[in-house]
């Protein structure tokens, strides 16, 4: 027990492995950005482009803000479980990634 009275929770290693997970799809996330806006920036310069490299950018951005926030909540003894906010901009900028990286590529 911890001085305050309350037992202390041993987490073992499930944030460790979740910590990892989010590095990793942070990682893949960014592999998808830079490549996306490789593309965009090899093409003719025209103003959907730079619009398109902007939006891939931002996205990409508000996904790192995401995955910062969560990997800082798993290090508290009790992590708080994933907001739904949190989860939902998380899936819409790794769809909307893959959905620009697709477009980029056809």
């Amino acid at each position: 027990m911890s001085p305050s009275g309350t037992a202390h929770r041993d987490a073992g290693l499930q944030p460790e492995r979740t910590r990892l997970a989010w590095r990793r799809t942070t990682l893949s996330c960014s592999v998808t950005a830079v490549l996306a806006l490789r593309q965009v920036l090899r093409g003719s310069g025209s103003g959907v482009e730079i619009i398109g490299a902007a939006g891939i950018a931002l996205l990409w951005l508000a996904f790192l803000g995401v995955a910062h926030r969560r990997m800082g909540a798993l290090a508290a003894d009790r992590p708080p479980a994933l907001a739904p906010r949190a989860a939902l901009a998380a899936v819409a900028c790794t769809v909307a990634l893959a959905m620009a990286a697709m477009t980029l590529i056809v």
